[in-house]
């Protein structure tokens, strides 16, 4: 069924061809003909076809020949009959391809003809609109017809055709885009690039039906704007460049996809559209405004840029990179690096205006930056295109100010006005005028520029203005401000866009707290991204916005100024990125300040890298102008800083409501997006201080802040009624600013925190020159930590930390905030409820109360009383609660002793309350420190009452301890550790060593109070304690107590300290420390010797009850040392004392048989863990623990005896060793300490001497010896030292001799091992026996002899009288001998070799003795000894071997000591005579019981007898002195006797007779030849120096005693010669006779003697010499 759309559209077409048919029928027959032959196939089609349309369609060709031919006619009536029907066919889509073409001609025809051009317009845009019939040529051809009536004449027609084509262009690429969209199964040949490059009418075979027609179309469009010939539009007579760039723009903003679809259409992009912008752009980057412009080649005159070629271009390169950025990314970046060229001051203001719209346009569209920064700033050798759009804007805002240009751009050359932007005048910082309304602008160095337009309305929309003048030809002019404002505008869409692209869409704003740690959280891609968008464009928005906001004066542009550098903050922060978010802190924070102030921290914070930043980054002075933007508000004085001179006055400063306005930015950019500040928290804060310290807001309660009434109303602030209503909500701001910290993440409030120490830490650095600080850092501690208690754990430590030291620091003001902050602090935590409980939670309650126990360390007393409230605060309102805590509180009352006695008083008393009320709840190791912190209370100096009560405290605690000891038991087995000693136990140590502290304190009254109560509580108290705590108290408390009292005592000084002491007079005995420290020495001793004498029954019981007994004996030893007399006889009356317990039992210890100080015996070592480990110093080195411990072992008594026998030798070694160096106050033991130190030993000798060795008796030898050598101090000698002539010994020589003799008499009746020790008792003797010739020396002191005293004058140092000590030991030895001589070890060890040597020395000195008795005594001994001893010389001749040559020396030099030491000048006659009957006594000896045994003697003896008997013959004449030559009475002082007694021994060992009665023929013969040439040696001298000693007396005879000696020489000589004569010639050596002969020459000089004596034997003489001179008789004898 047909439509009636059909039928109708029959209708009319058969009404057209009528009406054509009459129209044409008398001028056109052909024509009319046509039409009714149309008439008829009409008629035909609609009554044989269903489908009428198709057969309309399929005979379209014949329908609509009549329309042509009625067109041909080019009659206006049949023109519109005709182009009427064929809009109808078109219409109806009843047009075939053919007739399509047809009527394409037709309408060209008639186009050239210039007939019904509206009309031919409407029909080619029916018959291309309609469908796809006209393709191809007809389709160029259709195109060409519009374009050739676009540029006619007529406006009307050539505006309807410029529509016309638009459309035409818009319909063609349609049909690309609807061809792309129907599937095709044909195969697609590939791309040919030669091809394309070539160009030409050929459209890419690889492109469909409709896409060829568009790419012909635009490529012809490149031609035409390049000024070149179209390939496709055949035909094209005109065109212009504006349009052609129009359509460009067209098509390319309306079907971008094409573009991209096709890669053919993409080349066109490339290869044609791009350059010809290039090209079009020349002229505008070759020319200069204001500069003549010439060609540099030729000269001429550089083309001016036309604007709406310029125009266009931008517009179409706008359209480039909006939508074809991913094609042609390096054009994009020709393109961009253009627009920021335009932008140069010296191109035209309606260029850059331009420009600018571009950018702006560009800068909306966050895809496009993101894209800029990833091909460009991104790539490592790319250009910064983001950077350099950034930074030029950047310089276009800096360049209006600088150098400001006109306010109207003109045309044609006329050179611009010379007018600037002036400013209206100014009230209260706005700009008015008369009859003007304030106008937003921008002033700066006198620059006024206004803002056209609210800038900030509409976000991300840019509204371009010039780019929208396409009917304008020449440059319009720019309004005063436009460039300005869209620049502003740019700059804020790039911090949009900039944040969009971090963010994205959702994410415009951030949440109240900021995630720190989003941008470390996304891919490393975005992140690269993200931190390049910063990186390249924070410079310039920085240094852009920063010159705004100092040169705005709309409160709204600066709000939007201020929003886009919060945004900024935002995001550096979020991406991490320090540098550029510490550098908008710093606008801000500089933008909040006022001008000309001066603030360090952000100095050092503006520096930025001059690579990133354009010029404008320059400085920019501040200057009057900076006020007169804003309304003053406030007039206050800066906060002196680092950087201000001390002692400096500064001005006033001024406070801008812009000022005010940025500090609420900074308030909200710190609030909003503190997560993400980190270290910029210090420039943020330090700003903020400022602004605070300039309003005059104080800290009040609890660390908010308030205005000062003070400083309001004070002649340096000034604030205006609006800043003064302001100023409870800027200080509520900065209270939230604080309070929500509590959203911070743990990291950011640590930066937070440590900001606010940082700039507290300066302003404790100001207050140091006696600054006023300012206390904002302090009060905002202490807000911020109050508002995190539930997170106490993150800030206490660092919070608390640096409050400590604030509280420190000497500056009033600021000490006493921080205390308040600390103690308010810790008072809130402990009130705070925390989930569990702090009483259930150790560790935070531990971390609380740390603050509170470390402002102990603090001197300060403001402090430390704010401290001692808090904890009174704490005991009254927490005190049941404490658990855990009472340990720091009790600290904290121990640790107030060391300060004033207020404060003193203070914790006392808190302290009497804990003891009273507390002390049952009181958890029982929380009891230990309570009594330890009772105990710093007594050992406090500066209340002597307090420390007496708290001794007393302590005694209370005894009882409380001895009443609650079942309850502190059962706590005691609730706790499940394993402890070494009940806490019972441990509570009693405490006090126990509490209490030995205080007897050590410095305060005689304290130490006397506590000594008597400490051993008063351990007798009463003490059957409480187990054994292993007994262990503890001697080991921890008694034995540590003697050692701190012995050592302070040492150190104690012996300065008088006046006789009196308040009202009481001081004895001399304890007028001095070192006498009071003494009294307590010896009290202290006492008290530990009675504990071990009433507890013996439970220290019995202990294991290590031996090793105590050993250390009492070395406290014993050490007093015994101590340099004090009253001490040291106190501590042997001590050891008396304790030596009295006798053991009644056995004590398990480890045995171990060890070498102890050289000692061999057994040694009881105990266990190591009994022994506390700081008295281990106190062991001696031979009791140290072995490693290897046996099983327990009975101990037997004589082990205890062992250590008391150590103890006594290392008393006897020390107190007896001498002073290294000497001088007037050094110490000597007295001589009763040394006698009743020696008396001590004969009872430990008793005990001991089953196992005493010669190790043991040598050290008792020295012990002996040392003592002995001790002298006397001159001013006791009297009242000690016997006289010299005294024979009495002294009570130490008796001691020390009834000590040898206790030996002596154990040895003859002990066992074997004592016997042999006789060697070392002999030499024991000896040394006392040296002691009468040399008495001994101690060490290098000085000492005068008894003897050589002078009446009325006393030495220093006197030596007792050692000779009837000396003689007595003499004494001891010969008894000894006597009994002892056979014993083998006497004979083995040389003893009586070592005697002789001994008594040599007293023998050779004879006369030289210091007692006349002396020598007597030894040659007795001498001879006693050697009766004894020579018999066993002869029987065991090796051991005697080495005797013989001593005693040979030891004879002669005593025989002849008066050659070395003279005789005493008041010796009688008859002592002569005596001695000389003793020398002659030793001469028998040596006759009687030595030679007659030669051959047991060794020949050297012999020898030497021989020699002392020839020396003995002659004594006499060989030592006349020149003054005795002529005395005749003093014959008896040359031992006559003596020397004859000598000569005749000799004689009668020289006769040569055989037989005589006890000698061999071998021994006799030895003998007779030694006594001869012995002799005969004897006697030629004996001549000679009579004969000189005659010539030189003259006619004065000689001595008798020479005469006749003389005679009884020629009388021996004589009577040796009958004996040589008689004997047998072989036994007499030649050597003889020659000696014989020898004599006869001065034997006739003695002829000329006159003395009868001598002449008589001489001649007897002489005549023996007759048998000699006889030949035969010389001959006989071998001569």
């Amino acid at each position: 069924m047909t439509s009636p759309l059909i039928k109708k559209l029959v209708e009319n077409l058969q009404a057209d061809l009528r009406a054509l048919s009459s129209e044409s029928k008398r001028k056109y027959p052909p024509v009319k003909e046509a039409a009714e032959s149309g008439l008829l196939k009409i008629r035909t089609v609609a009554n044989r076809q269903d489908d009428i349309l198709s057969g309309l369609l399929s005979s379209s060709s014949e329908l609509i020949q009549p329309l042509i031919l009625g067109c041909d006619t080019k009659n206006h009536k049949i023109v519109q009959i005709c182009l009427l029907s064929v809009q109808r066919l078109v219409q109806h889509q009843a047009v075939s391809v053919t007739a399509a073409s047809t009527i394409i001609n037709m309408l060209w025809n008639l186009m050239e003809a210039g007939i019904e051009e509206l009309k031919l317009l409407q029909t080619a845009t029916l018959l291309i609109t309609t469908n796809t019939v006209v393709q191809h040529d007809s389709l160029a051809k259709a195109v060409v017809l519009c374009f050739r009536l676009h540029f006619t004449k007529d406006s009307t027609t050539n505006n309807t055709a410029s529509a016309t084509v638009r459309q035409l262009v818009r319909v063609v690429y349609e049909r690309v885009i609807a061809e792309d969209s129907l599937p095709t199964t044909e195969p697609q040949e590939p791309i040919n690039y030669d091809q394309l490059k070539a160009g030409g009418r050929t459209a890419p075979h690889s492109l469909r039906s409709c896409a060829q027609d568009g790419y012909l179309l635009f490529q012809d469009f490149c031609h035409l704007v390049n000024a070149d010939q179209p390939n496709w539009l055949v035909g094209m007579t005109e065109m212009t460049r504006t349009f052609g760039l129009e359509l460009m723009e067209s098509v390319l903003t309306s079907f971008p996809q094409i573009f991209h679809k096709h890669p053919e259409f993409s080349f066109l992009l490339k290869e044609r559209v791009c350059q010809i912008i290039i090209k079009l752009f020349s002229p505008s980057l070759k020319y200069r405004h204001g500069v003549p412009n010439l060609s540099h080649s030729t000269g001429a005159p550089v083309e001016k840029p036309y604007f709406p070629i310029v125009m266009r271009l931008l517009r179409l390169v706008s359209v480039l990179i909006k939508h074809f950025y991913s094609l042609l990314v390096t054009e994009c970046e020709i393109f961009l690096s253009l627009l920021v060229k335009f932008l140069d001051g010296d191109k035209p203001l309606w260029q850059r205006s331009l420009a600018l719209e571009v950018l702006h346009t560009l800068s909306t569209q966050p895809n496009l930056i993101r894209c800029f920064c990833q091909s460009y700033d991104m790539k490592p050798h790319s250009t910064k295109i983001f950077r350099d759009i950034v930074n030029a804007i950047g310089s276009f805002i800096q360049s209006l100010f600088l150098s400001p240009v006109s306010t109207v751009s003109h045309t044609k050359g006329e050179k611009s006005p010379d007018t600037t932007g002036q400013s209206p005048s100014l009230v209260a910082g706005l700009p008015v005028g008369s009859g003007v309304t304030p106008q937003p602008a921008f002033t700066y160095r006198g620059v006024w520029i206004p803002i056209v337009y609210s800038v900030g309305a509409n976000p991300g929309v840019a509204k371009a203005v010039f780019l929208e003048m396409l009917d304008k030809v020449e440059p319009p002019g720019i309004p005063e401000g436009y460039g300005m404002t869209v620049s502003f505008a740019c700059l804020l869409d790039i911090v949009r866009s900039v944040q969009i692209v971090i963010e994205g869409e959702s994410g415009t704003r951030l949440s109240s707290v900021a995630d720190p740690k989003a941008g470390q959280k996304l891919p490393d891609g975005e992140k690269r991204l993200n931190e390049e968008l910063i990186n390249s464009s924070w410079c310039g928005v920085l240094a852009a916005l920063s010159l705004l906001l100092d040169a705005s004066t709309d409160e709204t542009a600066t709000e939007s100024i201020l929003k886009s550098q919060q945004t900024f903050v935002s995001l550096c922060g979020k991406m991490a990125m320090l540098t550029p978010r510490d550098a908008f802190i710093t606008a801000l924070c500089k933008a909040s300040l006022p001008p000309h102030y001066t603030l360090t921290v952000l100095n050092s914070h503006t520096a930025v890298n001059p690579h990133k930043g354009p010029d404008v980054l320059r400085k920019i002075s501040q200057d009057q102008e900076s006020i007169e933007r804003s309304q003053v508000v406030a007039v206050g004085t800066p906060l002196p800083s680092a950087s201000t001179p001390a002692g400096s006055v500064q001005g006033s400063v001024m406070l801008t409501a812009k000022n005010i306005q940025s500090m609420r930015a900074l308030l909200s950019v710190t609030h909003c997006h503190g997560g993400v500040l980190g270290t910029a928290w210090h420039l943020v804060l330090t700003t903020l201080q400022h602004l605070v310290w300039i309003l005059g807001l104080k800290p009040s309660i609890g660390g908010s802040l308030q205005a000062s009434k003070q400083a309001t109303d004070g002649p340096n602030t000034v604030l205006t009624t609006a800043v003064m209503s302001d100023l409870p909500v800027l200080s509520a701001m900065l209270s939230r600013l604080f309070e929500s910290s509590q959203y911070l993440d743990d990291v950011a409030l640590h930066h937070l925190i440590d900001a606010l120490c940082k700039l507290s830490a300066e302003s404790m650095e100001l207050a140091y020159s006696n600054r006023e600080p300012s206390l904002f850092a302090v009060a905002k501690l202490l807000e911020t930590g109050l508002v995190n208690l539930p997170r106490v754990e993150v800030l206490w430590k660092p919070v608390s930390n640096h409050l400590l030291e604030v509280c420190q620091h000497p500056h009033t003001a600021m000490r006493s905030w921080g205390a308040e902050a600390v103690t308010s602090l810790i008072k809130a935590a402990l009130g705070h409820r925390y989930v569990p409980p702090l009483s259930e939670n150790t560790r935070i309650l531990s971390m609380i109360l740390t603050p509170l126990q470390e402002l102990s360390t603090i001197t300060h007393s403001d402090v430390r009383q704010k401290q001692l409230e808090c904890v009174l605060s704490a005991l009254q309102n927490s005190g049941d609660s404490l658990g855990h805590g009472w340990p720091v509180v009790l600290a904290v009352l121990g640790a107030a002793t060391d300060q004033g006695e207020n404060l003193i008083r203070m914790a006392f008393q808190s302290l009497q309350l804990v003891v009273t009320d507390y002390l049952p709840i009181m958890p029982s190791p929380c009891m230990r420190i309570c009594i330890e912190v009772a105990a710093k209370f007594g050992v406090q100096q500066q209340e002597l009452n307090i420390s007496l009560t708290s001794i007393g405290l302590l005694w209370n605690v005894s009882d409380f301890l001895f009443q609650n000891k079942d309850k502190i038991m059962v706590d005691d087995g609730q706790d499940g550790q394993q402890q070494q000693m009940p806490v019972f136990d441990s509570l009693w140590m405490t006090l126990f060593a509490q209490l030995g502290l205080l007897c050590v304190d410095s305060r005689p009254a304290v130490r006397k109070s506590a000594g008597q109560t400490l051993f008063s509580t351990i007798t009463a108290h003490g059957d409480l304690l187990q054994n292993n705590t007994w262990t503890a108290v001697l080991w921890k408390v008694l034995f540590p107590l003697l050692e701190k009292v012995k050592n302070t005592s040492r150190e104690a000084s012996n300065v008088k300290e006046g006789n009196t002491m308040g009202n009481i007079l001081i004895h001399h005995s304890r007028d001095s420390p070192a006498k009071q420290w003494s009294e307590t020495q010896v009290l202290t001793l006492a008290g530990v010797s009675q504990v071990f004498n009433l507890k013996r029954s439970v220290l019995h019981q202990i294991p290590d009850f031996p090793r105590a007994w050993q250390l009492l004996l070395e406290f014993i030893e050490s007093s015994a040392l101590y340099q004090n007399p009253e001490v040291s006889l106190e501590a042997l009356k001590s050891f008396q004392e304790i030596l009295q317990i006798k053991t009644n039992g056995a004590y398990p210890v480890a045995q171990a048989s060890v070498t102890q100080n050289g000692v061999g015996m057994t040694a009881s070592i105990p266990s190591p863990q009994i022994l506390a480990p700081e008295h281990e110093h106190m062991d001696r080195s031979s009791d140290k623990t072995l490693t290897d411990r046996t099983s327990n072992v009975l101990v037997e008594e004589s082990v205890l005896w062992n250590s008391a026998w150590k103890v006594w030798l290392s008393i006897g070694c020390k107190v007896t060793h001498p002073p290294d160096k000497t001088h007037k106050n050094m110490y000597i033991p007295s001589q009763p300490f040394l006698s009743n130190l020696i008396k001590i030993f004969p009872a430990l000798f008793s005990h001991i001497k089953g196992r005493f060795s010669s190790t043991d008796l040598g050290k008792l030898t020295s012990v002996l010896t040392s003592a002995l050598s001790v002298p006397v101090h001159g001013e006791a000698s009297p009242f000690i030292v016997p006289m010299y002539q005294d024979v009495n010994l002294t009570k130490l020589q008796q001691a020390v001799l009834h000590a040898t003799d206790v030996l002596h008499k154990e040895a003859l009746g002990g066992s074997e091992s004592m016997q042999s020790m006789y060697p070392d008792l002999f030499s024991q003797l000896i040394t006392f026996v040296q002691y009468s010739v040399a008495p001994p020396t101690f060490g290098s002191i000085v000492t005068q002899s008894i003897e050589k005293s002078v009446p009325g004058q006393q030495a220093d140092w006197v030596t007792m009288n050692f000779v009837p000590f000396a003689e007595a030991a003499l004494k001891k030895v010969v008894e000894m001998y006597k009994l002892t001589a056979k014993h083998k070890a006497v004979i083995d060890n040389k003893v009586l070799h070592n005697i002789i040597k001994c008594l040599r020395r007293p023998l050779g000195l004879k006369y030289g003795c210091p007692s006349k008795t002396t020598w007597v005594q030894a040659i007795n001994a001498l001879l006693v000894m050697l009766s004894v001893g020579l018999p066993l010389a002869r029987k065991h001749e090796m051991s005697f071997q080495s005797m013989w040559l001593e005693l040979a020396e030891c004879i002669e030099e005593f025989l002849f000591a008066n050659q070395t030491h003279a005789s005493p000048s008041n010796m009688t006659v008859d002592d002569y005579l005596r001695d000389e009957a003793i020398d002659c006594k030793v001469v028998q000896v040596i006759r009687d019981d030595i030679l007659p045994h030669s051959m047991t003697v060794p020949k050297q003896f012999v020898v030497h007898t021989m020699k002392i008997l020839n020396r003995g013959s002659i004594h006499a004449a060989m030592n006349y002195d020149s003054e005795f030559m002529f005395d005749m009475d003093s014959s008896a002082k040359h031992r006559e006797e003596f020397a004859k007694t000598c000569f005749e021994t000799l004689l009668q060992y020289s006769f040569l007779s055989k037989g005589k009665e006890g000698f061999s023929q071998q021994e006799e013969g030895a003998i007779s030849k030694l006594a001869i040439a012995s002799l005969l040696t004897r006697c030629n001298e004996a001549l000679k120096a009579y004969i000189q000693d005659e010539k030189r007396s003259g006619h004065c005879p000689l001595p008798r005693t020479r005469n006749s000696e003389m005679s009884f020489v020629l009388q021996a000589l004589g009577t040796l010669l009958v004996s040589l004569k008689k004997a047998p010639h072989s036994s007499i050596e030649s050597k003889v006779w020659t000696q014989v002969i020898d004599l006869y020459p001065l034997l006739v000089e003695l002829t000329m003697s006159d003395t009868p004596v001598v002449r008589k034997p001489l001649k007897g003489l002489l005549l023996e010499y007759k048998d000699l001179l006889k030949p035969s008789a010389l001959m006989k004898n071998g001569v």
